[in-house]
């Protein structure tokens, strides 16, 4: 009733989320940490992974796999494997920042020889591995939670560079005032443009469910992005 109340009210709404950000960002200590911190405690890996958005996700995803022949994906951003079991791939690779997030898809997946996960240390992973090229390469509902610049970057660089084939994003693109500590929207596709310049925005699928205020939990910012390379 209360929640309800706060999002069909904008002044309200923005006074909460204002007093939420103040919050949030004295006890945040990066995103990494924001991240194992939350599935430690028990989180998930948010509303855009469960309900009608992961069903919308695994909609264009599945088909794109098999429109394309697509044998191999690897994902940055796992989390916490529920978006994942929505999923038709031949071979998946996922990767979190988070170990708990990791173990518990290594829990979760046991036995399935088709999926494997790692974590995802940024200035340890090599793109030139071959465990870790594959002809898909995903981001979904990842990009707005890299707050760091740097983080930002090494992130597209590695997903940029696994990728054989094609790039899936799946993010919000724009410029917003930073509200919460764990959520930066960006204008993503400006920066692929000026530094993966072999890569084509092919194709741009908008959401199904638009976000509105007063629904946040099964609406969405985020639309899907397909790169694919210019020589394909």
């Amino acid at each position: 009733m209360l929640k309800s109340l706060i999002n069909r009210v904008p002044l309200l709404r923005n006074l909460v989320h204002k007093m939420l950000a103040v919050r949030s960002q004295r006890s945040f200590q990066g995103s990494a940490n924001y991240w194992e911190d939350r599935y430690r405690r028990g989180g998930d890996s948010g509303a855009g992974s469960y309900s009608r958005l992961a069903k919308f996700k695994a909609e264009i995803l599945n088909k794109f796999v098999t429109d394309r022949k697509i044998q191999s994906v690897i994902e940055f951003g796992c989390g916490d494997g529920h978006q994942l079991s929505l999923a038709q791939y031949p071979r998946y690779v996922g990767m979190d920042v988070a170990a708990t997030a990791v173990e518990s898809c290594r829990n979760r997946y046991q036995g399935d020889d088709s999926k494997e996960f790692h974590q995802y240390f940024a200035s340890e992973f090599e793109c030139n591995d071959e465990r870790f090229r594959a002809d898909l390469s995903l981001s979904l509902d990842v990009i707005y939670h890299l707050v760091e610049d740097e983080t930002f970057e090494a992130h597209l660089r590695h997903l940029f560079g696994s990728a054989k084939q094609y790039v899936i994003i799946y993010s919000s693109n724009c410029e917003e005032p930073q509200m919460l500590a764990h959520v930066r929207r960006r204008n993503f596709v400006d920066t692929v443009e000026e530094n993966f310049p072999d890569w084509l925005l092919s194709e741009q699928i908008a959401n199904r469910y638009p976000f509105i205020a007063s629904r946040p939990d099964d609406t969405s910012k985020a639309d899907f992005y397909i790169y694919s390379k210019s020589n394909i």
